[in-house]
């Protein structure tokens, strides 16, 4: 019996854990602090670009957007930033 077509292929499970701790810095940002959920979805794109450059393409799936270089550049500065926004940043 062929796998559900509704459900993602193991080639997605990349993707999805990027997602994953995206989806877990949103409610950090709003219940416990905006600095915590700030730093978490950092962390979810540096994981990104990181699983980008480790993957090859059939394996990166979602991931794999453009060219491995630019879409591991984009991922890694823009968590980069992000991280370094929310440690520096002074708390009121």
């Amino acid at each position: 019996m062929p796998d559900d077509p509704g459900a993602p292929s193991s080639n997605q499970l990349p993707a999805l854990a990027v997602l994953g701790l995206a989806l877990l810095g949103l409610p950090l940002a709003v219940v416990v602090d905006w600095q915590v959920g700030a730093f978490a979805l950092g962390l979810s794109l540096l994981l990104g670009g990181g699983l980008r450059l480790a993957l090859p393409v059939r394996t990166a799936g979602w991931l794999a957007v453009r060219t491995r270089g630019l879409d591991a550049a984009l991922l890694l500065g823009l968590g980069f930033a992000v991280v370094v926004l929310a440690n520096t940043i002074p708390r009121p």
